[in-house]
């Protein structure tokens, strides 16, 4: 947020936009209909477990060495590293009737579209698990990506003073005096990334930093950056990553954003179901391994073994890879860690199906769209891979990361407000950018990510309860992103590879 007095820009719109939305009725008569739904009720379940509610006893018992819970990318990477250390005696358990956690993807008659994750980022050359998986799915040949993975240009686009610019960057009607402060940013960045210590994964490099003791807008304020375009810019990057506001994100973790990756004219690698893409071609190995609808309500320690109770099935055990999210395990398995300052970040993402697309001048439209003022991320463009020369029907997935108040308090209005606010408040936002947007959408489907991404709140990151958390376990361990701080793909598949390295040599496998 502006640090010189100024009203934050993020902030008064979605005040404006909340407001406006709960103001609303149904459309006028003469406005189109527009279907659609809220796709998601698995909270019922989760909040079920929360509170202590009975699950029917199991029918069936099956004998297995080895249970990964949850196939988001680390479940799925546990399994695929475990698969080729030659090791397939495990099964992967996921509560959802599909798998990929926040890689999940959908599909209807126009394209394939992302649910949450959406792309990629090309991987930095130390990035050796991310490279090597890159390689086995054909994306990268003789150290080069493979041209048609690559997203296609223009990428990325800002609405800002009534106008659509070419980068995310704010440059139109901005000053030169705001400018040059973007060029300090940019050098201070460079200089701290020179450093070594803002690595991915994490772990590879990080060192205890008071950086992590204040926030990102914070660290802007004692470097003397007051510009509110620079703060909306660093802002936006907070909530693309950690969906947190800059006053709420430590301030490594911020600079970490635009200082761990090494500077790549092309990329990220995209796909028109996002990460889902990468989600199919693990599971055309893993599938096997995979069961869907299954979720883990209890973990028992019986001896050696573990009974872990999924729907009608118990499994007997002798490890348990634990890639849901951490502070889930504690209403399963009594042994489990407290999991105490584990922050969650509330998220709303939308697929707007268009059957035509808006009437636009002087401007090209882009796989990333965002708008300046609005609270939300803006959206992506599914089918902005496509070869066709002219695409008239497309699907845009479009983001918001709750971030204003309290994690719980967003949470709580995010399963409160039914279909029409959400499909209102989205409507009204992108009217800024689309006057027309009204004309040209025929479905809303929203899905509700009540805690889509772990938090990287001041102090976390180089916390004892963090350390503690990565490295607690022997025959059940903890593999999400969360342990990591920053959820990010990597991150993700680091902790799923570093939990199956770990239960294999626990097992004599190693």
């Amino acid at each position: 947020m502006s640090t010189n007095g100024a009203k934050s820009p993020v902030k008064t719109a979605s005040r404006r936009l909340f407001l406006s939305a709960a103001l609303v009725g149904m459309p006028a008569k003469s406005e189109p209909r527009i279907d659609g739904r809220i796709v998601d009720e698995s909270h019922l379940l989760g909040h079920r477990l929360r509170d202590g509610g009975a699950f029917a006893g199991p029918k069936e018992q099956i004998r297995v060495p080895v249970v990964i819970v949850g196939s988001g990318i680390a479940g799925l990477s546990a399994g695929w590293r475990m698969d080729k250390r030659g090791f397939r005696d495990f099964v992967i358990l996921e509560m959802e009737r599909e798998h990929g956690g926040n890689s999940r993807w959908g599909e209807n008659e126009i394209s394939a579209y992302p649910w949450a994750a959406h792309y990629l980022p090309v991987p930095n050359r130390k990035a050796a698990l991310v490279r090597e998986l890159c390689e086995e799915f054909g994306l990268l040949e003789n150290d080069g990506f493979t041209e048609r993975h690559l997203c296609h240009s223009p990428q990325e686009r800002l609405f800002i003073h009534g106008r659509w610019q070419e980068g995310i960057e704010p440059e139109a009607g901005v000053s030169r005096e705001h400018r040059e402060q973007f060029r300090r940013f940019e050098a201070r960045i460079s200089e701290l990334a020179q450093t070594g210590e803002f690595t991915i994964p994490v772990d590879l490099g990080a060192k205890p930093s008071p950086l992590d003791g204040i926030s990102m807008a914070e660290w802007l304020r004692r470097e003397n950056l007051t510009s509110p375009y620079l703060h909306w810019y660093v802002n936006y990057a907070c909530l693309d990553d950690y969906g947190a506001k800059a006053a709420d994100t430590s301030a490594w973790a911020g600079i970490h954003y635009f200082a761990s990756r090494e500077h790549e004219e092309r990329g990220p690698l995209t796909w028109p179901e996002g990460n889902g893409w990468l989600v199919r071609n693990l599971l055309k190995r893993l599938g096997k391994y995979a069961r869907a609808s299954a979720m883990v309500t209890s973990i028992k320690r019986e001896g050696r073994l573990l009974r872990v109770h999924a729907g009608t099935t118990e499994y007997l055990a002798r490890a348990v890879i634990w890639a849901a999210p951490a502070f889930l395990l504690r209403y399963v398995f009594e042994e489990a860690p407290a999991a105490r300052g584990l922050v969650y970040s509330p998220w709303l993402t939308a697929n707007l199906t268009i059957h035509r697309m808006p009437r636009e001048r002087k401007s090209e439209p882009a796989w990333d769209n965002v708008i300046f003022d609005s609270p939300a991320l803006g959206y992506v463009v599914a089918t902005h891979q496509s070869l066709r020369s002219r695409i008239d029907r497309s699907v845009w997935t479009y983001y918001y990361a709750l971030a204003e108040g309290s994690p719980a308090g967003s949470r709580r209005m995010l399963l409160a407000k039914d279909w029409n606010f959400w499909k209102e408040t989205i409507l009204r936002d992108l009217e800024r950018a689309h006057p027309d947007i009204r004309q040209c959408v025929s479905r809303i489907d929203v899905m509700r990510l009540g805690h889509a991404m772990v938090r990287p709140s001041p102090g976390w990151m180089f916390s004892k309860e963090r350390r503690t958390l990565a490295e607690w376990g022997t025959d059940v361990v903890l593999a999400n992103s969360d342990l990591s701080g920053i959820s990010i793909f990597e991150e993700a598949q680091y902790r799923g590879v570093l939990a199956a390295d770990r239960i294999l040599k626990r097992l004599g496998k190693g």
